[in-house]
């Protein structure tokens, strides 16, 4: 089945190759060599798509994001590419960020906190210079004052140039204009349609890696990051293919470019 153009997904124009930067997770460093190497090796016809998982563990989110905007700038402004040919997916961190911003609407709130923070959330509050433990007071006062605490978080977001679009910006998937290519942040569930994967797309599944057989006519499908402990690596063999060098981890940030026929065709290692 075709996928569906919509505003949940980015739709790369016809061209020679697609780049796939794996999660990334804070680590800004690593993301600032890996681009300076991308972009001299980035060609004409070339299209670009971040796997998610920008935020959270690392020692720097806000600069990652920084860089990213940066580097989208520098990609756009050469001949020929447009805003179009870049692509930045959702994340399971960036889906937590989302709903850490409505906290005051969960059942419960504290509990909901806790596994958010324990889950690499931390990392991106302080980064906004914000305190976890002010988030667990609101939650002991009720929606009132969770609600005031998310306020001051979103004025924080807002006071970095760029983050709330970047933020606007995130779609569910990325594929290319004929489906050659499917991209995802974390997984795909091969019982669903393209349409109803709804959050399997940044949680994943136990069935990514098992998946041997196209699914809806794509001729690969890529993730950026492999959510299970001590299973995270390169898997570029398989019809479904993992790109997670460990980002945040310990292990390496990776980005892959793939023909539109779905071949690995080189490889930046940071």
């Amino acid at each position: 089945m075709a996928a569906e153009q919509s505003s949940f997904f980015s739709v790369l124009a016809a061209g020679q190759r697609v780049w796939a930067v794996a999660a990334i997770h804070g680590e800004a460093e690593r993301l600032r060599a890996l681009h300076d190497e991308l972009g001299a090796r980035f060609l004409p016809g070339d299209r670009l798509v971040y796997l998610g998982n920008y935020l959270g563990y690392g020692v720097d989110v806000c600069g990652t994001q920084d860089e990213m905007l940066a580097f989208r700038r520098a990609i756009i402004a050469k001949p020929g590419t447009f805003a179009c040919d870049v692509a930045f997916l959702r994340g399971a961190q960036e889906e937590m960020w989302r709903k850490l911003l409505q906290l005051q609407f969960a059942t419960s709130p504290g509990q909901v906190l806790d596994w958010m923070l324990g889950q690499g959330l931390e990392a991106t509050l302080r980064a906004y210079g914000q305190d976890p433990r002010d988030g667990r007071a609101a939650c002991r006062e009720g929606a009132l004052a969770i609600a005031k605490w998310t306020i001051q978080i979103r004025h924080a977001v807002h006071a970095r140039p760029g983050h709330d679009e970047l933020n606007a910006a995130l779609r569910r998937a990325a594929h290319t204009a004929g489906n050659e290519l499917l991209f995802v942040a974390a997984g795909i569930d091969p019982e669903r349609p393209l349409g109803q994967q709804g959050d399997v797309f940044w949680w994943g599944s136990g069935y990514f890696a098992q998946i041997s057989a196209p699914f809806e006519g794509f001729k690969r499908v890529i993730r950026g990051h492999e959510r299970r402990s001590g299973a995270r690596g390169v898997d570029l063999e398989s019809y479904a293919a993992t790109i997670d060098g460990g980002a945040g981890f310990g292990g390496t940030l990776n980005a892959v470019c793939f023909d539109y026929g779905g071949k690995a065709v080189d490889w930046i290692e940071a």
